[in-house]
């Protein structure tokens, strides 16, 4: 997906996770990108690597930075938590050029949007480091406790249990994948 394009698809994403109630700071648009890539196949292009709170992306920090240069996304300073993103007018229009392209990825936006826009950081934090753990089958046996061992042994601070649920809570998402 090309730059401009990927913009209208990153800006539309904050606007739905807005709308579900999302505080839209950058851990949530990393991690909402990370799902739109990795489970829903959206071709945003970003490399995610395993970083302190899960699934992260140095490319989408980087780009959210340029869009924020660029005037299509704005920090909007929220107590007590910290900012949250929000697309400009101008990043609006950059979206009114793409209909097609937003119309093609409609379906995987809302099903993001609606399923991680109320979650609180940690809550995303270990949905997405399940999703990393369970697509890197070489860590783990393919179970639901081989998982969760995996993800609690990467993230000490999350218990086994948490984890378990995690997974569990991962796998009822993938069946209800949009087509």
């Amino acid at each position: 997906m090309d730059r401009i394009k990927r913009v209208a698809v990153i800006s539309n994403l904050a606007d739905r996770l807005r709308k579900e109630g999302s505080w839209c700071g950058e851990t949530h648009v990393q991690k909402a990108g990370y799902f739109l890539q990795a489970l829903l196949d959206v071709p945003l292009g970003f490399d995610f690597v395993m970083y302190k709170h899960g699934p992260f992306s140095f490319d989408l920090r980087d780009e959210l930075t340029s869009l924020r240069a660029d005037g299509l996304l704005e920090l909007q300073a929220r107590t007590p938590y910290g900012p949250s993103y929000v697309t400009t007018e101008l990043g609006k229009e950059i979206q009114g050029m793409f209909p097609r392209t937003l119309a093609e990825y409609e379906n995987k936006l809302e099903f993001v949007a609606d399923r991680l826009g109320r979650l609180t950081v940690l809550e995303l934090e270990k949905l997405a480091t399940a999703l990393f753990v369970t697509l890197d089958r070489e860590r783990h046996d393919g179970t639901e406790e081989g998982r969760a061992g995996e993800l609690h042994r990467l993230k000490k601070h999350i218990s086994e249990l948490g984890a378990l649920e995690a997974v569990r809570r991962l796998d009822r998402m993938v069946e209800e994948l949009p087509a």
